[in-house]
């Protein structure tokens, strides 16, 4: 197994991982069986091997990459080495950033989802739902 760009076959789904269009390699399995990745125009399962020259979309959510491979790598790389591991198609980055603008401007602002309410918040909640004599 090597570290670097290579150019010997390699699973799919390790490649993904390799490449970091996907955090874990069980990630990888579940997009190839969900039918989230094609290979040459063609669904792929997570045992195809890839090679340089070999095409691949890739879905995520609304966000959808094509891309040509340039390298394999068996290990997961830094993120600048993986970068060079495929190279993305014109179209797919127009339409990717598009997307991602897209969805940037139908985002609420100021809102944010994860905090967690503070007491004067509470105390609005109970108002409106009409618990307001403590």
């Amino acid at each position: 197994m090597s570290t670097t760009m290579d150019t010997a076959p390699v699973r799919i789904d390790k490649w993904l991982w390799a490449a970091r269009l996907v955090k874990t390699r069980a990630l990888a399995v579940d997009a190839l069986r969900g039918g989230r990745v094609k290979l040459n125009g063609a669904p792929a399962k997570p045992s195809k091997d890839v090679k340089p020259g070999d095409e691949i979309e890739f879905s995520q959510g609304v966000i959808r990459i094509t891309a040509r491979i340039n390298g394999t790598a068996e290990r997961r790389l830094p993120a600048s080495a993986a970068q060079q591991l495929y190279t993305e198609t014109e179209d797919s980055r127009t339409e990717r950033e598009r997307r991602i603008a897209e969805m940037k401007m139908t985002r609420p602002q100021g809102v944010d989802r994860n905090a967690r309410p503070t007491k004067r918040d509470r105390r609005q909640f109970e108002k409106l739902r009409g618990r307001d004599e403590y």
